[in-house]
């Protein structure tokens, strides 16, 4: 694997499609709307899009990314890279109506910090949305990225949450992100509508996540909390890639797929980890419970194949990183918050 110096490397490498994504588009007819395309994961869905037309000889096919921009330098960004923005707010109808009909839809959009003092926008956000954009996208196939935190807390002894499982979840956030399913599956009912509901968890890059949360605290001297005991994580660019081929495996009835890495490890072991990489000692705070978020994601590791960056590459990548003192987000994940609360 190449070494990630700075972050015009890092977004090269995780939008850099893979063969599946470019069997995919290969595949898939028409141009692409990413909705919410202004959040973290968004540029690299779109820059991934942009780049697997082009690879495929289907230079001519649009990928139009919509998000309220509020910087504009993001849509300068997105625009240097040849795909094509339009500023939304996704709350206003007549504004969703005016947005161009696309046979296919990656749906981001979605709010969940601030639940907690706000909820009433966090419920209009996730469910009010979906159901405009539902209505709106009845006819195109839409992949909406939901979260593996839609199940109840998994006993840490079991094999995790599995598709079929029951959404039980704790907290207004992660039960308003049920809401969003619903809506979405309800166009799927009522109008044919082929939808596929993508239950991630958790994506990382090196500017965000739940190895940068962690690592940070260990590089810091701060103690790392062990309340969730347990952790699953992606590498974006895995998860990016999955989420475009899903196009192919949208359905109605919606259909549901988790994504995240097939491996678990828990936060004690990575935070030992992380403390020897970095050669600082490690402090705990918390103690480990019994449940934790956990999931089964044979399905989409099925019709995928494993990811191509190990756990192992990740924890390097991360280290390195903090060790350089590369740029973050600082937009921590609340990763051990147990009660939904955000």
């Amino acid at each position: 694997m190449q070494e990630i110096g700075d972050e015009c490397v890092l977004d090269e490498v995780i939008s850099r499609p893979d063969d599946g994504v470019l069997r995919t588009i290969s595949q898939v007819e028409g141009d692409f709307l990413v909705l919410g395309a202004g959040g973290k994961m968004g540029p690299t869905v779109c820059r991934m899009l942009r780049r697997a037309l082009d690879a495929v000889g289907s230079g001519q096919r649009r990928v139009v990314a919509v998000s309220r921009f509020t910087s504009p330098s993001a849509a300068l960004d997105l625009q240097r890279h040849g795909i094509e923005t339009i500023g939304c707010d996704l709350l206003d109808r007549e504004a969703v109506q005016r947005l161009p009909l696309m046979s296919n839809v990656i749906y981001m959009a979605g709010q969940k910090f601030g639940t907690s003092g706000q909820p009433e926008q966090t419920w209009a956000m996730n469910v009010l949305v979906p159901a405009i954009v539902a209505e709106r996208y009845r006819d195109a196939r839409i992949v909406v990225f939901s979260t593996g935190c839609v199940y109840p807390l998994m006993p840490v002894a079991g094999r995790g949450a599995v598709e079929e499982d029951a959404l039980t979840p704790p907290g207004e956030y992660a039960a308003s992100c049920v809401g969003r399913e619903r809506m979405f599956g309800h166009a799927a009912l009522r109008y044919g509508t082929r939808v596929l509901q993508f239950r991630l968890c958790y994506s990382i890059d090196l500017r965000y996540g739940v190895l940068l949360d962690v690592a940070s605290r260990v590089s810091a001297g701060q103690s790392v909390d062990l309340s969730m005991g347990w952790v699953q994580v992606i590498w974006q660019a895995d998860a990016c890639s999955r989420a475009i081929q899903s196009l192919l495996h949208c359905t109605a009835p919606a259909a549901a797929l988790n994504v995240t890495g097939p491996e678990r490890i828990s936060v004690r072991e990575l935070a030992r980890r992380f403390g020897e990489r970095l050669g600082r000692p490690v402090q705990y705070s918390g103690a480990e419970r019994e449940t934790a978020w956990l999931w089964d994601a044979s399905r989409s590791c099925g019709l995928f194949g494993p990811p191509a960056v190990t756990l192992d590459q990740m924890i390097e990548w991360t280290a390195a990183w903090v060790e350089r003192g590369g740029r973050t987000l600082n937009k921590p994940t609340h990763f051990e918050v147990r009660d939904g609360n955000y």
